[in-house]
């Protein structure tokens, strides 16, 4: 009888306790600037895809009530209420969009640099540069990379108020749309793999 009340204190379980106790204030406005912060990636996001973003009409008419608010303080009450009518709607699926967009936007950003990468280097060094292009990207027209890079080089030479930029660009888009099609042919052989 004795070991029965060493683990039991008279029927009192103090995890129970914690399940009937409202809430803190520091817990409530944790939730709420969370929920406020939310509603600020969402407003980050562009129109296009908040359309697609499946929410309540009054969620969608406060964030559109934002965008129209010029003041400092009516945007920040604003925001406040944005907080307040999230807390009436399932977060999950709104925190899921805003995943799912800034991993597309941090990928495309990803994207950009290496292409940008690539370019420097096959301009400052079109031998070892484009050895290694083609073993990475085997489909690629090594005429016209290399027509691209020489013209690339004419441009850097010039004075820089002579200079157009347009050699860089088409070399940077030659660079970009191999790579996206290198992308597309491999996302199709991934799924096939697991299969």
């Amino acid at each position: 009888m004795n070991s029965k009340h060493s683990h039991s204190y008279d029927g009192y379980d103090p995890e129970d306790d914690q399940d009937d106790r409202p809430p803190s204030k520091s817990m409530l406005k944790r939730a709420s600037q969370e929920l406020q912060a939310l509603g600020q990636q969402l407003l980050d996001m562009p129109d296009s895809r908040l359309i697609e973003i499946d929410m309540p009409e009054r969620l969608r008419d406060a964030l559109a009530d934002y965008k129209k608010t010029r003041s400092f303080e009516g945007k920040r009450r604003q925001l406040q209420f944005i907080g307040k009518v999230m807390r009436e709607v399932d977060s999950e699926p709104l925190r899921e969009a805003v995943a799912q967009y800034q991993l597309g936007h941090a990928h495309n950003a990803l994207a950009l640099h290496q292409a940008e990468r690539w370019r420097a280097e096959l301009i400052a060094d079109d031998k070892d540069a484009v050895t290694r292009w083609v073993a990475d990207f085997p489909d690629t027209d090594v005429q016209q990379l290399r027509t691209l890079i020489r013209n690339a080089r004419k441009d850097a030479s010039l004075d820089p108020e002579k200079r157009n930029g347009r050699a860089f660009r088409e070399l940077f888009q030659f660079i970009k749309r191999a790579m996206e099609s290198q992308d597309d042919d491999a996302a199709p052989a991934g799924q096939g793999d697991d299969a």
